[in-house]
């Protein structure tokens, strides 16, 4: 098998020259992982920062000491200032794949916050916001650009701040995601021995089976998903315009 290697577009190549951060952002998952483990082989080190969003209690266990375990760097764990759990109960409705108020809220909002600051504190001009993000993964994803200047996230007036957004394995596949841990001598997340895909614990973009897992290994925690459920009236799943109870569509039935 061909050696994986990430492709550096010369834009990049000239943002490492000017001195630009490149932070990292790992939420221990495969394409996480293989992305930083390739990035490492491009990016100085002085100008790598790995940024970790912490989910709270809807975490996987084990998630942080796994980035830890396979990271050189220093782990900069960043939290938003709400959970998931109770930032549906105050909204009345689970997030859904077109409005994914879990991903703008608990990661890419504190993520964004660090970036800002951090960058400020080293007196830096340009950030590269690096994701994980692969066209394969769907089809909305396969429309976005492997690199991009973020014009929300930069300001060019009191202050000078440049930010970019670069997805280094957007066209890998799955097999080569996996193929690039392990040519790292690394193991992805124990979670994946069932798992498809790692996000929450029950993600409302997990498979059947990511979500029987999850109800395996959390059952307390699926049981609160469940009871929450019922006192918003309101259910993670629909089937078209019918909402099906989680415990309907997992097919795992909550112990009184």
């Amino acid at each position: 098998m061909r050696a994986i290697s990430v492709f550096v577009p010369e834009e990049i190549k000239r943002l490492i020259t000017d001195g630009a951060v490149f932070y990292v952002s790992h939420s221990g998952g495969k394409d996480s992982q293989a992305m930083y483990s390739l990035i490492k082989k491009v990016i100085p080190d002085e100008q790598i920062v790995v940024v970790h969003a912490d989910l709270g209690e809807v975490e996987w266990e084990g998630v942080q000491d796994h980035i830890k375990t396979y990271t050189d760097h220093e782990v900069n764990v960043v939290r938003a200032n709400k959970t998931f759990l109770g930032m549906v109960e105050k909204r009345g409705m689970f997030p859904s794949a077109a409005y994914r108020q879990c991903t703008s809220d608990l990661k890419r909002g504190p993520i964004f916050k660090f970036i800002r600051n951090d960058l400020k504190q080293r007196g830096g001009t340009i950030a590269i916001n690096c994701m994980g993000l692969r066209a394969q993964e769907s089809s909305s994803r396969a429309k976005k650009k492997a690199f991009s200047y973020n014009k929300m996230q930069s300001v060019n007036k009191r202050v000078t701040r440049h930010v970019y957004d670069w997805l280094p394995i957007f066209q890998f596949t799955t097999e080569e995601v996996f193929q690039a841990i392990y040519d790292a001598g690394q193991k992805p997340f124990w979670a994946y021995e069932k798992n498809e895909r790692l996000s929450c614990v029950f993600c409302i973009m997990g498979c059947v089976n990511d979500l029987r897992h999850g109800a395996e290994q959390r059952p307390e925690l699926y049981k609160r998903y469940v009871e929450l459920e019922k006192k918003i009236g309101h259910t993670m799943f629909m089937n078209g315009k019918e909402p099906v109870p989680l415990e309907e569509h997992v097919g795992v039935k909550v112990n009184a």
